[in-house]
């Protein structure tokens, strides 16, 4: 079959979306599918991705604010739709593109939609009243998942505001990791040397440096660390519009940017080096990162109020909550664990999650036997 995927907040460092797309479409393509992936991009290209991937990029604005990312006319989405003619629909976009469900059903085509994020959350980013946020979001909601035959959701958080509104036509798949890339193998001591500069503990955050992600809680959790006598260094991989105003904060902190890893074995050698990773989104529907860095044998500290704490084990992370106390007291815990100990468990909770099974439930939600 013929299968496209869409997308719009898809860019060179849009993290995990873009991981989830690329190995998904490889698993489709493995699987004997033909794949479309369609993006937006300063302009257009239609080009072969490893795994057999077909990427059309169409030409699209920077949306101001959002530090690069694009969001291509809908109307455009459609006429390419129109000559690609996909026998199944896949859309990574509830926003910008939620009117690809319509356009699906006026054809015939089967549609899938993911739930990337939690609307009610992302309203509440943007300061909008609890109450009004959960509202809007639900009515947004009802109307979109009336709009596509099946609204994947990848946990148990993220389905939450669909079981609000008794959506019926809701599934779970949850995501996976790279196995192979991500391994407490590539575990580097001359690296570690290199970051941790003296320190006795190197700590990661790694991701996104934009305001839903709140990395300033992982600023303060070395601050906490450092001023409690703990000889400790912040490592903080990823670039975003937040990042000089979380300089700023650092000032005279053991914290180091390293900027926006593009090479992905450069991030599976830093996660299998720390010995905790820190994710204390309380938004993620997810945490793709947070997953690697078990994959990679490194135990994270996550925020209770996503859904990493469906994740986290004990032995492998704690999720605690959303104040810097509480992750640095879950850093020392951790580290009060032996090593061995703690990195065979982060290791074997994120085998949980091989790319194949969440491929395997895709297809089964896309209605691809």
């Amino acid at each position: 079959m013929r299968i496209v995927q869409l997308a719009n907040f898809y860019g060179p460092r849009s993290g995990g979306l873009r991981t989830a797309l690329h190995h998904l479409g490889a698993g489709y393509a493995a699987h004997g599918h033909e794949v479309v992936l369609v993006v937006p991009g300063p302009a257009h290209a239609d080009e072969r991705l490893a795994g057999g991937v077909r990427r059309v990029t169409l030409p699209a604005p920077r949306i101001p604010g959002t530090g690069g990312y694009r969001a291509v006319d809908p109307w455009r989405v459609r006429a390419l739709l129109d000559r690609v003619a996909p026998d199944r629909l896949e859309v990574s976009d509830r926003l910008t593109l939620r009117g690809m469900g319509r356009w699906a059903a006026e054809r015939g085509v089967p549609s899938a939609v993911v739930s990337h994020e939690r609307l009610d959350r992302l309203l509440e980013q943007f300061l909008v009243p609890g109450g009004l946020a959960r509202w809007g979001a639900d009515a947004a909601n009802a109307r979109m998942a009336a709009s596509y035959d099946v609204v994947v959701c990848t946990t148990e958080f993220a389905r939450e505001e669909f079981d609000r509104i008794g959506a019926r036509n809701v599934v779970r798949v949850p995501l996976g990791v790279d196995l192979r890339t991500f391994t407490p193998t590539r575990h580097d001591r001359s690296l570690r040397a290199d970051l941790a500069r003296g320190a006795d503990a190197l700590l990661v955050h790694c991701g996104r440096l934009s305001p839903e992600k709140h990395v300033e809680r992982s600023v303060d959790t070395a601050a906490e660390l450092h001023a409690a006598g703990h000889r400790v260094r912040l490592v903080i991989a990823g670039d975003g519009p937040r990042r000089e105003a979380l300089e700023r904060r650092a000032a005279g902190l053991p914290v180091t940017f390293l900027g926006f890893l593009g090479d992905r074995a450069a991030v599976a050698d830093l996660l299998a080096t720390a010995d905790v990773s820190l994710a204390p989104g309380p938004h993620e529907t997810f945490g793709l990162a947070a997953l690697e860095a078990l994959a990679s044998g490194t135990p994270v500290v996550v925020s209770a109020s996503s859904a990493l704490r469906e994740i986290v084990r004990p032995g492998c992370g704690v999720a605690v909550a959303d104040h810097a106390p509480a992750f640095a007291g879950a850093v020392s815990a951790l580290l009060d664990d032996p090593e061995p100990t703690r990195r065979s468990a982060a290791r074997a909770r994120a085998e949980e999650y091989p790319w194949r099974v969440a491929v395997d439930g895709m297809l089964a939600a896309l209605r691809v036997t």
